[in-house]
Formats: structure tokens, sequence, C-alpha cells
């Protein structure tokens, strides 16, 4: 599995549900201004756009592993501070941020729990810690019905729904664990319309994640035989896919 792709090929296969969700979990997270702002595990910055939007430039930091993808935001925003770190590691002093949140982050932490203390480790007391991960394990996620495909060929493959936080109330276990308190959790829906199969598909083939890591590993055979079984299940075209993520806030 790796993230080290092409800005370009991270935004297809998720910028489409993650930028539509961006919005929704910066209203959950309260974030408005004036403030400061860490975005952890950025990426291409769906969410770092709707903080700068709320909060300006100056007030918003980002980290990310991922050095291609974080290359691209610094293309979009030069004067932002962007550091490469992981969740676990954050470079900033304590009691920094208003608010720290991480989109879609904690599933991929080797240390979900300790990610979680070290945001709340930079946030102000009684600062905002938020985190959101899509519905894998209820199968809400907008990979639900890949992983329903590829389950169906071959029932040993691991469809991320043994992941932290991908099921209801876990991350609130997580944020519980981490020390936070006035913990709240809730699911957050987007939905995104595919005017054609290929629209849909295309993205799987360009190795973000655990299930474009899955496509690559399979031989052309089995390859096509995954898209037309995907093909069969999903609506003729147009058809929208209905995307949710558990998400929680807790204080610091």
């Amino acid at each position: 599995m790796t993230f080290e792709v092409a800005a370009e090929a991270y935004d297809r296969f998720m910028g489409r549900y993650s930028g539509l969700l961006a919005e929704r979990f910066a209203d959950w997270s309260g974030v408005s201004g004036p403030g400061r702002a860490l975005d952890v595990g950025c990426g291409t910055g769906a969410l770092t756009r709707v903080l700068v939007d709320r909060l300006g430039v100056d007030g918003i930091s980002a980290v990310d592993p991922s050095q291609t993808l974080l290359a691209a935001l610094r293309r979009s925003f030069p004067t932002l501070d962007v550091q490469t770190a992981t969740a676990e590691q954050l470079p900033y002093p304590d009691d920094l941020f208003d608010h720290v949140l991480a989109q879609l982050v904690v599933s991929f932490l080797a240390d979900p729990a300790g990610g979680l203390r070290e945001m709340a480790r930079v946030a102000r007391p009684g600062g905002t810690v938020s985190a959101c991960v899509w519905d894998l394990a209820g199968g809400g996620a907008p990979l639900t019905l890949f992983w329903r495909a590829a389950r169906d060929l071959d029932p040993d493959v691991d469809d991320e729904s043994a992941m932290p936080g991908t099921r209801a109330g876990d991350l609130a276990r997580l944020c519980d664990e981490a020390g936070l308190t006035h913990i709240e959790d809730t699911a957050l829906t987007v939905s995104v319309r595919h005017p054609t199969f290929e629209d849909w598909w295309e993205p799987y083939t360009f190795g973000v994640g655990p299930a474009g890591a899955h496509v690559r590993s399979l031989d052309e055979t089995a390859r096509v035989r995954l898209r037309e079984h995907c093909r069969e299940l999903l609506p003729e075209p147009p058809f929208d896919i209905s995307a949710t993520a558990w998400a929680v806030r807790a204080r610091a």
C-alpha cells in the first residue's frame, strides 16, 4: 500500500469524495475564525482548502508523510506552513492550535490512540481535536462496493474493514484511550454522481491505497474479472455513490 502517488491520481481516487466531506467535517468540528488549525495527514489538501477559507492561510498548518502529495499542496499555497510529519510525531510545541483535525487518517496510523494523544498535545487547553474515518466496517464507505466485489472473488482479501476507527463507536473509544474529554461522535454522509462506469472504475487502477494496491496485485485476467463484477453490482450509469464517515470531536 502506498500514498506516494501522483497528486492527480490521489484526487481522482479519493478527492472526489473527501472534498465534499471536508466541508461537513469542518462544520462538525466547529471550525470558525479567528483561530489556528492544524490539518494532520493533509494529503493534497481537501480539508486544508476548507480551513484556509475559514481561518486564512496564515492560521493554518498542515502535515503529511507523503512528499508527492505535499508538493502539490505547496504549489497551491506557497506561503502555507506545510511540514513532513506523521500524526504520532508532530513538529509543533504544546498548546498551539485551536483546532487539530485528521480527515481519513486515523485508520492508517501505526498507533491510532498515540496519534490522537499527540494531536491533543499540540491543541491549546479546551481546543478541539477531531477525526473522521470512512465506515468501512459498516458498509457505508465509498469503497464498499469495490471491496464487496473483491471479496466475492477472493473471500480472504483484506478489505480494510478491520482497520481502526472504521466501525461505529471506535473513534470515540480511541479518543477515550488517548485521554481526551467531552467526546462526541456522529456520522457524516456525502453523495457523488458518476456519469459513467469508467469514471468510477479507472481511479482504482492508479495504485492508491489498499484498494489500488489490490488491483495492481492482480494479473490481467483477474483484474478484468474484478472490473466486470463491479460493473454487474453497480446500477446503470449515471449513478450516485453515498459515502459515510464516522466522525468524532473531543477536547484537549
